[in-house]
C-alpha cells in the first residue's frame, strides 16, 4: 500500500506489539520497515532469546526492531496489562544481548485513557537512557501533559505512540455529526470530518514533539 501511494516524505510501516517471532517475520516479508516484538510478559531470558531471533531475521533484511521491558498498563487491541516499571539492568541486557534498535521501557504510561494525571518515572528514564544509549519508545502517549512529554523527549524518547487521542477525536466528531443532524446518512459526509479531526490531533502532536519540518531521507 505504501509503495503504491505517491508520498513525498519518508514513511515507516511499523508492526506494534507482536506476540510471536513468526508474526514479526511475516511483517518483515510483507515489506514493513520496523517491527516490535513484545516479550514483556516473559522472563527476561525468554524475552532476550526471542527478540534475538527477530533481530537476526530483521536486520539481515534492513528492518529495525523494537523491544519492550516492563509492562505498560491499560488496554490496547485486547491486550490488558498492569503497570510494571522496567528494570534498568534488564533494559541494558536486552539492548546488549539482542542488539535492538529501539527500546520501549515501561515507566508509568498506560494504553487508553488515564485515570488522574500520569506520573512518569523520570529518574528511571534518565538512568535507562544513559545506560542503554539507544532511542527510547514511549507507549501510551495520549493524555500525558505537555511538560512531561517534553521532558521524556529530553531524556531520550525518539518515538511516541499516540492512538487514544486520535480515536477519541474521531468518535467525538462522528457523535456530534449524528446528534446534530438526524437526517444525515452518507458515509463520506460523516467520516470525512472525523478523519480531519484525527489529522488535527496528529498536527498538534508533530508540533509538540518538535518534529515539524525535520524530515530526513
Amino acid at each position: 500500500m505504501v509503495k503504491e501511494m505517491h508520498i513525498t516524505v519518508p514513511v515507516a510501516l511499523h508492526l506494534d506489539h507482536a506476540q510471536s517471532v513468526e508474526r514479526c517475520k511475516e511483517a518483515v516479508d510483507a515489506g514493513y520497515s520496523s517491527v516490535m516484538f513484545d516479550g514483556s510478559k516473559l522472563t527476561i531470558e525468554e524475552n532476550i532469546e526471542l527478540t534475538k531471533q527477530v533481530v537476526n531475521y530483521a536486520h539481515d533484511r534492513g528492518v529495525s526492531v523494537e523491544a519492550e521491558v516492563g509492562s505498560v498498563g491499560g488496554n490496547e487491541d485486547g491486550l490488558v496489562g498492569i503497570v510494571r516499571y522496567a528494570d534498568p539492568k534488564e533494559c541494558l541486557r536486552i539492548v546488549e544481548e539482542a542488539n535492538v534498535d529501539v527500546l520501549a521501557a515501561a515507566l508509568g504510561s498506560v494504553h487508553g485513557p488515564y485515570k488522574g494525571e500520569p506520573k512518569l518515572g523520570f529518574s528511571e528514564m534518565k538512568e535507562i537512557s544513559e545506560l542503554t544509549e539507544v532511542p527510547l519508545a514511549l507507549h501510551g502517549g495520549s493524555g500525558i501533559p505537555k511538560e512531561q512529554i517534553k521532558k521524556s523527549i529530553e531524556l531520550g524518547h525518539a518515538k511516541i505512540n499516540v492512538n487514544t487521542e486520535c480515536s477519541q477525536a474521531w468518535a467525538q466528531t462522528i457523535r456530534e455529526i449524528l446528534i446534530n443532524d438526524k437526517e444525515i446518512y452518507n458515509p463520506k459526509t460523516i467520516l470525512q470530518p472525523a478523519m480531519e479531526a484525527i489529522s488535527d490531533v496528529v498536527e498538534d502532536k508533530i508540533e509538540l514533539f518538535g518534529s515539524s519540518n525535520r524530515v530526513t531521507h
